[in-house]
């Protein structure tokens, strides 16, 4: 399988995605909706940073699994 069938989709997923992401995040900062101090805010932060990346990671190894095996 070539690069445009396998990496580029992936890139554009987490790309576009990652902006849309990134967006929303700087909305709920900039809103007030999310309180930094607040150690319950600041754990969900972390959770949906970390769930984002941890997805993305995940999606890529079955990718480079998928690849090899072909």
């Amino acid at each position: 399988m070539s690069f445009y069938q396998t990496w580029l989709p992936f890139i554009y997923l987490y790309g576009i995605g990652g902006v849309s992401f990134l967006f929303g995040t700087f909305l709920i900062f900039r809103t007030g909706a999310l309180n930094v101090n607040d150690p319950v805010h600041k754990k969900w932060v972390w959770v949906l940073f970390y769930g984002y990346f941890f997805y993305a990671f995940i999606h890529a190894l079955f990718i480079y699994l998928a690849i090899e095996s072909v």
